[in-house]
């Protein structure tokens, strides 16, 4: 695994790039770019389950591992859920990213927000997510922006 850091700045107050990040309607928005149809279901509350599903149901299975409202989410990714809501902790497939983590900050500087997100990803995704990271956070600060 290697840490990757994607970083962006928002002519938004914080709050605003919280709520479009975790928003019902606009989450969604920012993640097609991974994954048209993507959507989090969640009480969003810290310790709880999220599920990070397509459109098919399928997904991942994580926890969120610390909140600290308009500044830090912490995900830790557990599992993979299929479309019939298997959840699945123990696959050969699994354990080779079991317990990666995916943090999102946000800071306030000169009137903007800098959101950074740090994941851990491994090797063979890297390029992926060198490509995609980028598109999804330029959908959440002209969402922001708005």
């Amino acid at each position: 695994m290697k840490k990757e850091m994607f970083k962006t700045t928002i002519d938004a107050p914080k709050n605003k790039v919280w709520n479009i990040l975790w928003g019902a309607e606009t989450y969604p928005q920012w993640t097609s770019v991974f994954s048209e149809g993507s959507r989090a279901e969640s009480d969003w509350e810290e310790g709880g389950k999220i599920l990070f599903v397509n459109a098919e149901n399928e997904g991942m299975v994580s926890r969120i591992a610390q909140k600290k409202e308009n500044e830090f989410m912490s995900f830790e990714h557990l599992g993979m859920i299929d479309a019939n809501g298997n959840e699945d902790y123990e696959s050969e497939k699994v354990k080779g990213w079991a317990g990666c983590m995916e943090n999102y900050e946000l800071k306030s500087e000169n009137g903007k927000t800098t959101l950074e997100v740090v994941l851990d990803v491994d090797e063979k995704y890297a390029d992926y997510f060198k490509e995609t990271f980028p598109k999804a956070l330029e959908k959440v600060k002209v969402l922001a922006e708005q």
